[in-house]
């Protein structure tokens, strides 16, 4: 199936099912958007359609599906799931959030200019430089809490502007609907790597993105066993360009991964209240903590754009960094080695704690002197908090430092 006629499809399946989800609270959404009892079985979950193709009575005559790297009922249940609690109309899964943000930098052109922030993922900033930079594309990268220092670089080579709010590692917000108003007037598509904040504590769309991105690996997943990535967005045409490329380049995701991940965003609202318990709880601890210097979450008030965050959030998560006095590399290794429950792993937003340290693990990618400008020095750790009890976890970082 060509990727306009798969939109047609998705077009043509989801009115009636657009209607009903625009009066679902974001609970029922979760569980029930995407999701319909199997009609040849009654089975109450989606089923895990492991098939490669599909039989046509003729040519051309069959029940939606051709071919399962264009489209598979399992994928798609979950792509119309995605798409429902992010309150947004098209949705679309790849085999990671690398191949998410793939999609996303291939419908540019060389020449093309993109401006993002200079605290940024590890992953993303190493596609944008060592890939893509190569084929003629051209990106910016400052500091997004100040919108005047975005629009500043905005010409009419402006093509997109790529948000992440809260910034892994260092909970930096960025006001979304300004970066709006700046794209809009640019004629630029804004993009919002909605990761660490989920569809739970903020819809970018609804503040005026264009697309949103996500890591299903980290907090939709919710259970550290599936990689795959995520884009939303609203536009017909824009959709017609992403289902495209999903085709064209074949990184989508596998049905059980899809299957996975139906199962973990129905609890997405029970696992996120409790991150953000958990997390708050841990940082007042660390803050009064003789041993810790700085602390990086978005709920303290003392926080860089604080009011934003409570602007265009519904609570401040369970991602946490923080820095150790006298900033010693040997410090933050022995501590990363130190901790019991606090498993050191890459990835975050799964229902077990995790600790890293981000200097030589999710962003040893950038230049020393690049990401120690953003903060990233050799003594940040960054804590992804899971849904443990807050006391054991507590006692475990204090054991630690100890």
């Amino acid at each position: 199936m060509g990727s306009y006629a798969r939109i047609g499809f998705a077009l043509k399946d989801s009115i009636i099912f657009v209607e009903i989800i625009l009066t679902m609270k974001f609970a029922t959404k979760a569980i029930h958007a995407g999701v319909h009892p199997d009609p040849s079985t009654g089975a109450i979950m989606t089923p895990i359609y492991q098939t490669s193709t599909y039989v046509q009575d003729g040519v051309g005559n069959h029940k939606g599906y051709e071919y399962s790297r264009t489209l598979n009922p399992t994928r798609h249940a979950l792509e119309k799931n995605i798409a429902a609690i992010e309150n947004g109309k098209h949705g679309a899964c790849f085999g990671s959030g690398l191949a998410a943000i793939d999609c996303v930098i291939k419908m540019l052109n060389p020449g093309d200019e993109i401006i993002s922030t200079n605290d940024l993922y590890g992953g993303s900033y190493r596609i944008f430089n060592t890939i893509f930079a190569k084929y003629g594309l051209v990106f910016h990268f400052v500091d997004m809490q100040n919108p005047d220092a975005v629009d500043a670089l905005v010409n009419e080579n402006t093509k997109l502007i790529w948000v992440e709010t809260p910034t892994n590692p260092m909970m930096n917000i960025i006001d979304i609907a300004a970066m709006s108003q700046i794209a809009k007037k640019a004629g630029a598509l804004l993009c919002v790597d909605n990761t660490f904040a989920t569809p739970y504590l903020q819809n970018p769309l609804d503040l005026g993105a264009d697309m949103v991105m996500h890591s299903v690996t980290k907090y939709l997943g919710g259970h550290s066993d599936v990689v795959m990535g995520a884009l939303v967005c609203n536009d017909d045409n824009l959709a017609s360009e992403m289902y495209r490329i999903q085709n064209s380049s074949g990184a989508v995701t596998a049905p059980m991964d899809s299957f996975l991940v139906l199962r973990g965003i129905k609890t997405l609202h029970l696992r996120m209240q409790r991150h953000c318990e958990n997390g708050e709880k841990i940082a007042k601890f660390l803050l009064t903590h003789p041993k810790v210097d700085k602390v990086y979450w978005p709920g303290f008030e003392t926080h860089p754009n604080h009011e934003v965050a409570k602007k265009q959030m519904r609570g401040f998560g369970g991602m946490i960094s923080f820095t150790l006095k006298g900033n010693q590399l040997q410090d933050a290794l022995d501590l990363v080695k130190k901790v019991s429950i606090f498993a050191l792993a890459e990835s975050l937003g799964g229902v077990e704690s995790l600790i890293g340290h981000p200097a030589t693990m999710t962003h040893a990618s950038i230049p020393k002197e690049v990401r120690e400008l953003s903060g990233v020095v050799d003594s940040l750790i960054r804590l992804s908090v899971g849904i443990e009890d807050v006391d054991d976890l507590i006692n475990d970082l204090d054991n630690a430092l100890q």
